[in-house]
């Protein structure tokens, strides 16, 4: 034997110890639900008595987002999260009442902390230094609002005699929100300011009697957020009185456990209020708590949720009767469920919770914004073929020029969308009971966090996802770290993989389960998960026998020609007392978009295999790094189509019902294209199908 065949021969024995060696160390298994027997080392969880958390979300920082979704954000940033402050009357410092740092002033209630809950972790995900001061300037004025009582903030009352409120008591929903502003700062500081200001409004709260708590509308609506608040004080501090007064508030906030029953059909309150009953579960033990969030997500879509895109039709309250496709719902509302799903997450453990979300933030919440992320549309729909400024009342429930993109419009959605995609960001990793880390939501990032016997790593997650199948994981480490690693495998995939360092693994998880992977991680370690997306038809029995069409986490729409008019102020009437009237409306344009083109198609669906029916078209990815348009998407469908001439808008000028299917028209088969849903602010996106 030669030199040279000798080193070849050597060279494949140590790849072959090598790739056993690796087989023997690393163990792959798929689960349900991660095991809550321990307690993570390192990062806050629930304390005893509460329920341990399945996740535990990571500090403000440990993540880095990467590709389209840092994209958006520095979208976010030069768009109206980042400028909002130009154009809008409540954030004016000038007699606001939440920067007058007393309380005292003639505008405040819940758009500045609405703004702020996203813009500060924003800024914090950006490391913007100059959003960070910026929100540090408004938090300061929190701080110095607080009174010796502990009661903080406007002091905003009002009367509602039947609701037993005497006027007496000031309305604590704003208050809420600012104290999710008050825990991200925490999170990202360490300002020890915090907790015993937290402390000392909780104790205001307990002083307050049961029958002058929480009965305004919004406030008694959304009482479990004041109580996710006290579970996340009780959990740095261990106060056991926190702990009766979360069975204060949550005696005292609306009941959302009521079968078939919810208090009310608000789109905004059941996405953000559903939550409640499991939030309480923590505490209560008492699964039928647990089960009621359950119920309501399930009562909600089965009544008025029969569309895809992860959201329901309730513009703005669910109504019976009012349950096509066309009905809509408020950006504020995709965001309130977006942060649902991720809080569902961490205390259920649930893949559904991650899937919705998902659904919600793929399919649906894109499209709510202009591509500049300058102007918004208060209410979107799955079926939307115009978005103009004119009143659809009562075919919406909403009346006024809501379908328009217009950043001076409500102001609700244009000051809560700031949290929707922060939010997101940092629930793309989330940690452990047993010391490990979760790919929770898939996204090109970095996260640095503390695992397995203290030691410090950085993955870094390269994907297009949704747009492709693979994502990719590089470990980086000093030395050796042993910790376990679970990778979420969406409901939809059913035919995941994974390999780690080039050695496919033999384990096959099904849809809705997670692929958790042991091993004694080194620095370049690489896992590789497939998610293999294909085509579905899902029928939609309920609502006409409709089908939508999905192609792993995305939702297939017709790609219907976007026409653009900008609009003047004078065409739209967009200013008042609300907003400020100095405004440069050149850099706030408004727009309405209307059809170039026909919409109203059927499918022209067979018997034969879905693979032979549609055919599927990958493009590059766009060197915009910005997937969410027509002109840039990357993946795009063709199927066969026909016109259904008498399906055209109704008469509040929306898309009309959807006809029954099977539909019968004599129109010519046609081939028609299909984008992803996310990408198409006009769309339809339930189809019916014809003979």
């Amino acid at each position: 034997m030669n030199q040279r065949s000798i080193i070849i021969t050597v060279a494949f024995i140590i790849s072959t110890l090598s790739s056993y060696a690796q087989k023997n160390t690393v163990e792959v298994h798929t689960i349900n639900r991660t095991v809550t027997t321990s307690l993570n080392k390192y990062y806050v969880s629930n304390k005893t008595p509460l329920t341990p958390l399945h996740f535990i979300k990571l500090p403000i920082g440990s993540i880095k987002p990467k590709g389209w979704i840092l994209k958006y954000l520095e979208l976010q940033r030069d768009g109206l999260t980042g400028q909002l402050g130009e154009i809008s009357a409540w954030l004016d410092k000038k007699n606001n009442a939440w920067f007058s740092g007393n309380g005292e002033g003639d505008h405040g209630w819940e758009e500045v902390p609405y703004w702020l809950k996203g813009y500060g972790d924003l800024g914090y995900i950006l490391k913007d230094e100059k959003i960070i001061a910026e929100t540090k300037l408004w938090l300061e004025k929190v701080f110095q609002s607080q009174k010796a009582d502990g009661y903080f903030g406007p002091r905003i009352i009002e009367k509602d005699h039947q609701n037993n409120n005497d006027g007496s008591t000031p309305d604590l929903w704003p208050n809420m929100i600012m104290l999710w502003c008050m825990q991200s700062y925490y999170e990202y500081s360490n300002d020890a300011r915090v907790i015993p200001f937290m402390k000392k409004y909780f104790k205001w709260q307990t002083t307050v009697p049961d029958e002058k708590l929480l009965k305004l509308y919004w406030e008694n609506s959304r009482g479990g957020d004041n109580l996710f608040s006290i579970y996340w004080l009780y959990n740095r501090t261990g106060d056991k009185w926190l702990l009766d007064l979360a069975n204060k508030i949550h005696r005292n906030t609306a009941d959302w456990t009521q079968k078939n029953k919810l208090p009310n059909w608000h789109n905004v309150n059941i996405a953000q209020c559903f939550r409640e009953p499991a939030t309480y579960y923590m505490q209560s033990k008492d699964s039928s708590f647990l089960y009621a969030t359950y119920n309501d997500f399930n009562l909600v879509r089965n009544l008025y949720g029969q569309v895809p895109g992860g959201m329901f039709g309730a513009d703005e309250n669910a109504r019976v009767g009012y349950d096509d496709p066309h009905q809509a719902v408020e950006t504020c509302g995709m965001v309130e469920q977006m942060s649902s799903d991720e809080i569902l997450t961490a205390i259920t453990g649930d893949p559904l919770w991650a899937d919705n979300c998902e659904d919600v933030a793929f399919n649906t919440y894109p499209v709510a914004f202009m591509p500049d992320f300058k102007a918004l549309r208060y209410l979107t729909a799955p079926n939307m073929v115009i978005s103009d400024s004119k009143n659809h009342s009562p075919g919406l429930q909403n009346e006024g020029p809501f379908l328009m993109m217009n950043p001076f419009s409500s102001r609700c959605c244009q000051h809560n969308h700031a949290q929707g995609w922060p939010y997101y960001a940092e629930h793309l990793w989330m940690a452990t009971p047993d010391n490990g880390i979760a790919a929770i939501l898939y996204n090109s990032s970095e996260v640095t966090a503390k695992v397995g016997k203290g030691n410090t790593v950085t993955l870094k997650q390269t994907t297009n996802y949704p747009f492709e199948e693979s994502i990719k994981i590089e470990v980086n480490t000093t030395g050796t770290a042993e910790f376990p690693l679970y990778l979420r495998i969406p409901g939809w995939c059913n035919n995941a993989s994974a390999s780690v360092n080039g050695i496919k693994q033999d384990v096959k998880p099904g849809g809705g389960s997670y692929l958790c992977i042991n091993n004694k991680w080194k620095q370049g370690d690489i896992i590789v998960l497939s998610l293999p997306m294909q085509i579905e038809v899902k029928e939609w029995v309920k609502n006409k026998n409709s089908v939508s069409v999905n192609y792993g986490p995305l939702t297939l729409s017709l790609k219907i020609k976007e026409a653009y008019k900008k609009m003047d102020s004078k065409e739209t009437a967009i200013y008042d007392s609300k907003w400020r009237p100095d405004a440069d409306q050149s850099n706030w344009p408004s727009y309405e978009i209307y059809p170039a083109g026909l919409w109203n198609y059927g499918l022209a669906l067979t018997n034969n295999s879905l693979e032979d029916q549609f055919t599927i078209v990958k493009k590059d990815w766009p060197l915009t790094n910005y997937p969410f348009t027509l002109e840039a998407v990357p993946i795009t469908v063709k199927v066969k189509g026909k016109l259904i001439p008498w399906w055209t808008l109704d008469k509040y000028g929306l898309c009309d019902v959807l006809p029954q299917s099977p539909v019968s028209t004599v129109t010519k088969e046609e081939e028609i294209e299909l984008v992803p849903m996310g990408a198409a602010r006009l769309r339809i996106s339930s189809f019916p199908v014809v003979k």
